[in-house]
């Protein structure tokens, strides 16, 4: 029965996710292939991200969102706990941002070049100064007030730690004086573990940390803006997150 209720689930969130990516894949892709900014892709790509929160039942929450000012580009730090940390940051923060991307994607037709042309950022991870190449390029074609999101632990954590950073995004705040933004996601491993195929009903929590002005730390002090960025990060992070009315309903139980 379990086996059944598992086949069902992926199913419905395949079906929903098919549906969504055709009805606003396209106009994604057309927008990223005639918007000069990138602004209105990712605008509508916000639509697809709440279509596959709203199917999947899960809802999200943000806090300390006044701690971001409004109109600023931000190097934003986040924690990575699960796929669908991708769609609730895009589905809170409510700022425009990009992502790093591996230039593999690039080979998409039509989507790849969709991506590039909505000043996503991508990288070549095999070679370290292609990559420092491509990042420097892509911060220049940013839209002004537009941030890049990264998720400095490279990938999802596999046992719900925060694990190392890695320098890449700091390095870049660092030499192009950007602030950085520390973010963290509760709760979004316990809706989709690494691994897993089955999502289940719950809630994200993201958290806001304070922003961390780049312009007193060198490139021979990064590892000092890793350090405090990944703490206030673990500051905020809970593993234990469970949404308030979840918690009453298991006192009561």
């Amino acid at each position: 029965m379990k086996s059944l209720f598992k086949t069902i689930c992926v199913a419905w969130r395949g079906l929903w996710a098919s549906v969504a990516t055709i009805m606003l894949g396209i106009p994604v892709m057309f927008a990223g292939l005639l918007s000069r900014t990138g602004n209105l892709a990712f605008s509508i790509s916000r639509h697809w991200a709440y279509t596959m929160l709203a199917v999947s039942f899960v809802r999200t929450e943000i806090k300390n969102k006044e701690k971001m000012l409004k109109g600023t580009s931000y190097i934003i730090i986040s924690n990575h706990q699960s796929l669908y940390d991708i769609l609730a940051l895009v589905t809170t923060l409510n700022i425009q941002f990009r992502w790093f991307i591996k230039k593999e994607i690039l080979k998409i037709p039509i989507f790849g070049y969709a991506l590039y042309a909505s000043r996503n950022i991508f990288i070549d991870r095999s070679d370290t100064r292609r990559a420092i190449e491509s990042i420097n390029k892509g911060i220049d074609r940013l839209p002004e007030g537009a941030g890049v999101m990264v998720f400095a632990e490279g990938t999802r954590s596999p046992d719900g730690l925060i694990h190392e950073f890695k320098k890449g995004g700091f390095v870049t705040a660092v030499t192009r004086k950007i602030p950085i933004l520390p973010v963290t996601v509760n709760g979004s491993r316990s809706v989709m573990p690494k691994g897993s195929l089955l999502v289940k009903p719950g809630k994200i929590e993201v958290v806001i940390g304070d922003p961390i002005d780049t312009s007193i730390y060198t490139t021979d002090t990064v590892q000092e803006l890793i350090d405090r960025t990944r703490q206030t990060i673990i500051a905020n992070f809970n593993p234990e997150y469970v949404p308030s009315a979840q918690a009453q309903s298991a006192q009561r139980t």
